[in-house]
């Protein structure tokens, strides 16, 4: 590894954690893009990847809002169980599928979620303009 990809990586690490941290976006969702378009991993070798720098990513924002109360404990024990074991059936479907469908299928994840995201914030934008106070001059 070259001084400038372990830099490359570094800011990668300090932004994904940002926004993981900040904004409750899994890194994945900036780890795997990042990993495969910058850095030229493979699509598969970029979510194994993901997934081990998450953990100790999620462990520190976990902490942090955990300290703050801001954590459903029973909604994660519920979610957590069925995850944990959606994570070994989709690791293991991952595996065996063509990387160029891999690559693919995520991109339209991310591309469903960014319109539902965007759909929703312009909804609430719209309904805060409609309940706003008319300044009569």
């Amino acid at each position: 590894m070259s001084p400038l990809e372990i830099v490359g990586l570094v800011a990668l690490g300090l932004f994904a954690g940002t926004l993981a941290a900040t904004l409750g976006v899994g890194g994945g969702i900036i780890f795997v893009p990042v990993l495969v378009s910058v850095f030229d991993f493979a699509q598969l070798d970029a979510q194994g990847t993901s997934l081990a720098i998450i953990v100790p990513t999620a462990i520190v924002g976990m902490v942090t809002h955990a300290k703050a109360g801001r954590i459903d404990w029973p909604v994660v024990a519920v979610v957590a169980t069925g995850g944990v074991f959606a994570a070994f059936a989709g690791a293991m479907s991952a595996q065996r599928m063509d990387e160029e469908l891999l690559r693919r299928i995520f991109a339209f994840v991310l591309v469903i979620l960014a319109v539902r995201m965007g759909l929703r914030t312009y909804r609430l934008w719209r309904e805060s303009q409609e309940s706003a106070p008319v300044d009569p001059g």
